[in-house]
């Protein structure tokens, strides 16, 4: 998990297990609600916008009453939809870069690793991620909820000095 600031929570499972709506609401999100806490003090979770997938943990019957019961509001999330999510899109690809090519005996060391490079990361690119998440909402509003694909950066300079930036999408 994370927000416009740095990264908010890490949770490792042991091989080969899946995560439960229980280890969800009793170990994961206990680490979120305590980090907004610690962050914001005067307002803690209130005012939280939580946007998570369709997993069946994220829509258990005791997640969605933790997180109500915590004033965490959920961003619906459209299924298979991951252009829209910033893990997909920003969060997975920087560490598919930062650890490729290392290996790790266990997974602990792993997890160690995530933690060191996600925390190393400037506010800004979490921020930038967060923003371009915004963007990528609208979109998909001005495409009506279907898939807008792929995102393409341009920037374009004329002969008269005069620069062009924007996105595409196909």
């Amino acid at each position: 998990f994370f927000n416009t600031q740095c990264l908010v929570a890490l949770d490792v499972l042991h091989e080969k297990s899946t995560i439960t709506a229980s280890h969800y609401t009793q170990v994961v999100l206990p680490k979120v609600a305590g980090k907004a806490h610690e962050q914001r003090p005067t307002v803690g979770t209130q005012r939280t916008l939580l946007l998570h997938d369709n997993a069946s943990a994220h829509k258990a019957k005791v997640t969605t009453t933790f997180l109500s019961e915590q004033g965490i509001k959920v961003l619906d999330h459209p299924p298979y939809s991951p252009d829209l999510a910033p893990c997909d899109f920003w969060l997975f690809p920087i560490l598919k870069e930062k650890l490729a090519g290392r290996k790790f005996d266990r997974i602990q060391d792993l997890a160690k690793a995530v933690k060191s490079e996600l925390s190393g990361l400037p506010q800004i690119d979490y921020q930038r991620a967060l923003e371009n998440w915004r963007k990528r909402l609208e979109i998909c509003i001005r495409a009506n909820g279907e898939y807008f694909g792929v995102m393409y950066k341009f920037q374009v300079a004329t002969t008269n000095g005069t620069c062009f930036k924007g996105v595409v999408t196909r």
